[in-house]
């Protein structure tokens, strides 16, 4: 009789592989690639015999030209198998804006000896061209493809925004792994160095110059360290010091923006991160070294401390047992028990960090050998570093992307960057753009006063805008939307919120209407248009829907004289009305300074609780709105305001937050905008209908007020408790300079949710320090909504 496990089950067959679903993009070494062309941007990409490429329309209505190069640059579209059918006028006309991302493709194609001067092009697709529409190309030879989405400034009523393509190529001989293709450099290198797998490589720099460090095939980390050059010369040897670095910049580790630099222990800056596409490096262990792999049982295994020691023997520097390093893509923490974790890297291939060096430097990079966990993904690949001249101007940015499978895109300037930057240095990453957090003659209870007393203005050019349109755009909107579209007029805006199945929210934003099948709906999240790709496409509706956040740009102007300065502004034709006739969520279209001035859209609508607007305008003429705003506004003590400042506005007004006050676990009843469900009034089902009804019958939590007894600070995340046991939670709090308490808003389960009830906030550990707190109606501030509908 054969034995059967303890448990009585027998299991055949082999055991089964590991397979982790991942983001696209993460390991291209099967041979499959993929490229995005941004709206109004282009790419140039390596080609081989047989490869196999795909062009796909990602968001509908985009032209696009292609074209084909030989090795000599010659441009040959039957390298592709087409002809070209026509000039590649956009093209021409991207690379002449200065953008800098096209500059460093101008740069490519001189590199390549590609000239476009009397190019042919071919023209794919066009402006009924479907969400998803894709054309596939042989190459039948070696060359480079040129792949451009032109486009234009965005008519603000035609809608005619640029979006981008995605390249989708299939090599014949797919790349071994560790030969994956480089990206192109940022300038001309003046280094160019491999970190073979396994190695480090000793490399000097001088100050002023740029250092990139890049993961070639991805989740493969790497230890960077620094020396002063003049300290060494000096005897003294001062490398690059993580916790003298954590200490100064109060981050785990620099990122770009403000908290950026690297010290050594006598508080020099050595370097200063300037572009960071991964996010995730570790800031607390050693380089890996010989103890670590003889403790668990790998005696003489390879280690960066080890080859750091001999890559900088030549310098003079003395070798030590474990080198401290800032190990980049190597994904540690701490958790909640104080205990540090490693997991896999998150960075993907051509991920980099770039630096600028403060002083002359002796720098060391590594290719961690650590193949006995999962630090380096268990396979372990090569570190590429180069360096760039002091001349060089790049932009600081962190890479953003709007969804797990999307391409990075770094952090950018609004349209009134320039503008802001002249009052202010502490711009902060919000959602892929530098936006001003707090301006050094204007704090946020400054900012504060005078949105509630006079008027400010804001850069709120982060929002996420999408074009829906097309004969189904309505019925599209209103099954993703909770609010009832079909009730909305021409001109007219509503606030709704956006849910999955399940109740959760998605988003909050606003909607307007342009025309009968023309809609914008403009929300925080990137997520809401991908949702509602999805959901058109899974209905087989007839609408494209197409972001716009690129190609409009919006400033906030809040405040009770708010009315005033734009009426000064804006001139808008007879048959739009006028900005001081425009009632609360309706906008108008119009001109600044009159029928000759920039295009703008002017809606009555904030985020401050308050009598306000939000002007809407393509990038090119952001430093002419601002402008006008700005010289308008001077005799009326115009303020500019920050991030901080609206956090107080908002707060203060109970309007909510993603991420702090919402997320796609509570629904818009436990959010506190439940009036954005009509559930009896509108008759057409929507997305989440059932599971509204559901949450709305038997409620669990419900959002509230809280009035904090004292001063002591409490924020997002501080549990509340009543006795021993944790009955909420804190979402967003501020200390109002109106009121001088402490309040915020708040989640409870609904059996303590009366107003009145008393409780207490936890902190620390949240039971040895508790503060007294009462529960209130919200908002805090005008509750009739009275002053912005004033």
């Amino acid at each position: 009789m054969i034995a059967l496990p303890p448990d009585g089950l027998f299991r055949p067959g082999p055991p089964r592989p590991s397979r982790a679903r991942r983001p696209l993009g993460f390991g291209r070494g099967s041979g499959e690639e993929r490229y995005t062309v941004p709206g109004g941007g282009a790419i140039v990409v390596e080609i081989a015999e047989g490869d196999r490429l795909e062009v796909i329309n990602d968001e509908g209505g985009q032209r696009c030209e292609l074209m084909a190069a030989h090795p000599d640059g010659r441009v040959d579209c039957g390298l592709l198998g087409w002809q070209g059918d026509c000039a590649p006028e956009g093209l021409k006309a991207a690379l002449t804006r200065g953008e800098p991302s096209l500059a460093r493709l101008g740069a490519a194609l001189a590199r390549r000896g590609i000239d476009l001067a009397q190019a042919r092009a071919i023209g794919l697709f066009g402006a009924a061209s479907r969400a998803g529409e894709a054309v596939a190309f042989a190459a039948q030879g070696p060359g480079f493809a040129i792949l451009a989405a032109p486009g234009g400034p965005m008519d603000l009523e035609a809608q005619d925004t640029a979006t981008p393509l995605t390249l989708r190529l299939s090599r014949a001989a797919p790349r071994a792994r560790a030969l994956f293709d480089l990206p192109d450099p940022l300038a001309d290198p003046l280094l160019d160095l491999r970190v073979s797998s396994a190695t480090a490589r000793a490399f000097t720099v001088k100050a002023g110059e740029f250092i990139q460090v890049i993961d070639v095939d991805g989740r493969q980390c790497t230890d960077f360290q620094c020396f002063d050059a003049r300290k060494l010369d000096r005897g003294l040897v001062r490398p690059l010091d993580p916790t003298t670095t954590r200490t100064l910049m109060g981050h785990a580790y620099p990122m770009p923006g403000l908290h950026s630099k690297y010290y050594d222990h006598d508080m020099t800056a050595l370097v200063e991160v300037v572009q960071d596409t991964c996010g995730r490096h570790d800031a607390f262990g050693l380089a890996c070294a010989a103890k670590y792999y003889d403790d668990i049982g790998y005696p003489g295994h390879a280690n960066c401390t080890d080859n750091f020691n001999a890559a900088l023997a030549e310098y003079g520097i003395e070798a030590r047992a474990g080198w401290m390093a800032a190990n980049f893509f190597f994904n540690t923490g701490v958790d909640a028990h104080g205990v540090m974790y490693a997991d896999e890297p998150w960075s993907r291939p051509g991920d980099y960090v770039l630096m600028r060096a403060l002083t002359d430097l002796v720098c060391v990079s590594s290719a961690c050998p650590d193949d006995t966990s999962a630090a380096n993904g268990w396979e372990l690949s090569d570190i590429h570093v180069r360096s760039y001249g002091a001349g060089e101007r790049f932009q600081r940015a962190s890479a953003w992307r709007p969804t797990p499978d999307a391409e990075p895109i770094m952090t950018r300037q609004s349209a009134f960057h320039d503008n802001f930057a002249a009052l202010t240095e502490e711009f902060i990453e919000y959602k892929g753009f530098w936006l001003p957090n707090s301006f050094a003659q204007t704090d946020p209870v400054e900012s504060y006063w005078a949105a509630r007393e006079g008027v400010v203005v804001m850069d709120l050019s982060a929002l996420r805008k999408f074009e829906v349109t097309g004969p189904d755009a309505e019925a599209l909107l209103n099954w993703v939307l909770t609010r009832d579209v079909t009730k909305l007029g021409q001109g007219q805006i509503v606030y709704s919120a956006m849910c999955y199945p399940h109740g959760g929210m998605i988003d909050d934003g606003t909607l307007f209407r342009l025309g009968a099948q023309n809609f914008r709906w403009i929300g925080g999240s990137d997520e809401g248009g991908v949702w509602m790709r999805e959901e058109a496409a899974r209905l087989g509706l007839n609408v494209m829907i197409r972001a716009s956040t690129d190609q409009m740009h919006n400033l906030a102007v809040q405040g009770p004289k708010s009315r005033e300065l734009v009426s000064q502004i804006i001139w808008t034709p007879p048959h739009q009305p006028s900005p001081g006739a425009i009632e609360w969520f309706r906008f108008t279209v119009g001109r600044v300074g009159g029928p000759t001035g920039a295009p703008v859209v002017l809606s009555r609508t904030g985020y401050t609780g308050e009598l306000g607007y939000e002007i809407f305008c393509h990038p090119k003429d952001g430093d002419a709105v601002f402008k006008a705003v700005w010289a308008a506004g001077a005799p009326l003590g115009l303020k500019p305001m920050g991030l901080a400042g609206l956090d107080l506005c908002r707060i203060e007004a109970g309007l909510v937050f993603a991420g702090y006050d919402f997320s796609d676990q509570t629904d818009p009843f436990e959010a506190g905008v439940g009036f954005t469900v009509p559930l009896k009034s509108k008759t057409a089902d929507f997305v989440g209908r059932e599971a509204l009804i559901r949450r709305k019958e038997t409620p669990a939590r419900k959002f509230i007020g809280l009035e904090i007894e004292g001063q002591d600070p409490v924020g997002h995340g501080d549990c509340l408790r009543i006795g021993r046991a944790q009955v909420g939670e804190i979402c967003s709090a501020m200390h109002s300079p109106r009121t001088n308490q402490w309040i915020a808003l708040a989640r409870i389960d609904v059996a303590h949710a009366a107003p009145g009830t008393a409780l207490e906030v936890g902190r620390l550990d949240g039971h040895i320090k508790r503060i007294a707190a009462r529960v209130t109606p919200f908002p805090h501030y005008d509750p009739k909504k009275e002053r912005p509908r004033s």
